[in-house]
Parts: C-alpha cells; structure tokens; sequence
C-alpha cells in the first residue's frame, strides 16, 4: 500500500447510480474529485442494472418527493442534451389496481396535491385505449403521460464519462477498507492507497451495512427478480405500451414496461417488494423456474398475452430502510461526510438530482432542496 501524493476536495465511495452522478455534479463545479468503485463501470452487482427503471411524477410513496421529481426530470433532460443520448423516455404511465389501493389512491393523491397533469380511467377506458391490458372490472388506473422509463446503466456511464470529461479522478476496480474523518479532513484506504480529502461523500448502495456499519444507520439488504416474458404472437403489440405498476386485492404490486430490447428481447416486468434478505455475498443470482411460474401467473391476471417463456432473468438488490424513504444526510457526529443510501427499490429516478443534492451538501453543508424526510435521525438505533 502506498501513500497518495494528491489530495483532492472531495472523495465519492461508490459510483453506482448516485456516486456517478455526485461526483459528475461536484467536478463540473471545479472540484477536484475522486471517485473509488470496487467494480468495473455501470456493473451488474448492485442495483443500477437491468436495462430499464421508472420514472414517474404522480408519486404514491409520499407527496413530499414530487419537488425532487420534478427537478430531476430537467436533469434527465439536461443529461440526454449533453451526451446526445437516450438516458430517458416518456411512454406514458398506468398505475392500475382498485381505487382504494396506495398505488391508485397514493398516485392521485400526489397528482392533486402538485397539479399534476393526470387522468382516471375506469376498466373499460383501460382496455379501449391500450388493448394489451386487461384489468378487473373493479380496477381503474391513473394514467401519466409523463411517465416513462430510464436506462440505468447508460445513465451511470453518461455521468462518469462526463465526470471524467470535467477532471474527476476515477478508479474502477479499487475497493475501499477504511475511511475516517477528523476535523481537518478525512482520510480514505482502499486496497492499494491512502486517500486525503476535504470532504467524504459515500454511496454504498447494498453495502450500507458493510460500509456505514458504525452510523447506526438500519437498512436490510433483499434480493429483487427480474423477467423478460415473450408475449404470445410476439413483441409488437407492446412496442408502444406505457410502462405501468398494478396492485391487486392483497396489495401486491407489479410493475413492467414497453418491449424495448426488440423482437427476440420480450417484455420486462417484475415483483416489487417479493424478495428475500440477503448480503451482496450471498445473494442467490440463480433464478429459478418457480419464480418465473409465479411471476407469469401474476402478469397474466393484468397482460394475458404475457403468457410465454422467459428470454433472460436477473437479479438485484434493494437497500430497504424500516420506512422505506431514503437517507441523505451529513451525520451530525461527522464533521466532512455526507451519506445517501437507503433508497428502497425506488430511487434510481432521482439519480440526477441526488447527485446535485449532494453536491451541494459536500460543497457547502446545506441544499435548497427539500430533504427533511430522509434525515436519519429517524431511524438511528444507537
């Protein structure tokens, strides 16, 4: 282990998602950053993969993200604009299940409360309009048409080729074993050196627990199935198709999207919040043929013609807190660290605008951007 001869004004811990996007929004505002990723660019071991990821506005989580939303949808812009390429789409949304349901209920809520433009369809007015689907006839839908989907992996490395392009220091394949801060700085150690910075932002993704371990910080790390189902007779009535989440009786949730992988690359759709907890070492990236049995069993209900085989499976990683709403956050008992983690299988459609939050804390210790409802104050055990 060597020494580094250079020091530098902020040092980012994971370029996942949100590490990628930190440290693209701290370089291009002069400082001299270092980013330290134990993988290789835009991986596969995390959560920030799998070709495809929804964005939405009418927010049924909590009304409260809909300001972040809203300026992360000019970021997503903004990226697309500077590197020319598709990091999002806008297909329209369907947030389908009885008018009770959190997904109905919680998505309207949102819409009405920010003036979000939105419409109500009953069963009937679902099938009409878009004939792939075919909810119960207790079912209605609140339809986005500023909902759509972005590309994660093209996202993460859009921001670390433009990081790269405003001077970040970037190193791949270097995992970080200790970090510590003082007052006059912090001090990071990684498998091959000694890092010395003004300031700390960390990233961990699913290493929260590994990484953050003394913060007190409760995050459970579970184990999330991806599907790719071939529709019967084939891709091209759901090339246009708006991305969609359904929730039934039970409060189980679905989510999907168009066929956006072309004619042999089926239609992607997934549980949300059916996994089991599990450590980025002993995940099971093996997908069984039960699990397809229940997810196509469970699609069908709402998309009959889903009724196929699956071209491609994969797995990934939510990092759940007890209240499922993230943690951004400069500790109190840390003098130059920043945190964001937590972000609870729903995070990844505020990448743009993490990265300006943080940013912002790492640059100057606070934001304007409101994020009271992710200190971790609220769940710090000890």
């Amino acid at each position: 282990m060597t020494l580094s001869d250079k020091t530098y004004d902020v040092i980012v811990i994971g370029l996942g998602g949100m590490g990628s996007a930190a440290a693209y929004h701290l370089a291009r505002r002069g400082q001299r950053v270092l980013g330290l990723e134990k993988f290789t660019p835009a991986h596969d071991r995390g959560s920030s993969h799998g070709g495809s990821r929804i964005i939405r506005q009418s927010y049924f989580e909590d009304p409260a993200y809909v300001p972040l939303l809203l300026r992360s949808y000019e970021l997503w812009q903004e990226l697309a604009e500077s590197t020319g390429l598709e990091v999002y789409r806008t297909t329209g949304g369907l947030f389908v299940g009885p008018p009770d349901s959190l997904t109905v209920a919680g998505s309207q809520r949102a819409a009405l409360e920010w003036d979000l433009p939105h419409e109500i369809l009953e069963a009937a007015d679902i099938r009409r309009r878009f004939p792939s689907f075919d909810p119960a006839d207790g079912e209605i839908a609140l339809y986005e048409a500023n909902a759509g989907f972005a590309r994660p992996e093209m996202t993460v490395q859009a921001h670390l080729d433009l990081a790269a392009r405003e001077g970040a220091d970037l190193h791949f394949g270097e995992a970080v074993t200790d970090w510590h801060d003082s007052p006059s700085g912090v001090r990071v150690t990684s498998g091959n050196a000694v890092y010395h910075a003004d300031q700390l932002v960390i990233c961990p993704g699913a290493w929260a627990p590994e990484v953050l371990s003394d913060l007190g910080i409760p995050i459970t790390i579970e184990r999330q199935v991806l599907y790719w189902l071939e529709p019967a007779g084939g891709t091209a009535a759901f090339d246009d198709q708006p991305i969609f989440i359904s929730e039934n009786t039970e409060g189980q949730q679905i989510y999907g999207f168009p066929a956006i992988d072309g004619p042999d690359g089926g239609v992607k759709v997934a549980f949300f919040r059916k996994g089991q907890e599990c450590t980025p070492d002993t995940i099971d990236r093996t997908v069984h043929p039960d699990e397809i049995d229940a997810m196509r069993d469970r699609v069908t209900e709402l998309l009959p013609d889903l009724s196929g085989p699956a071209v491609h499976t994969a797995t990934c990683m939510y990092s759940n807190t007890p209240d499922e709403h993230f943690v951004i956050s400069r500790p109190a008992h840390l003098t130059n660290v920043t945190v964001a983690c937590g972000f609870s299988g729903h995070g990844f459609k505020f990448v743009p605008v993490v990265g300006e939050v943080l940013a912002d804390l790492a640059t100057s210790g606070t934001t304007t951007h409101p994020i009271a409802l992710f200190d971790p104050a609220r769940l710090v055990t000890t």
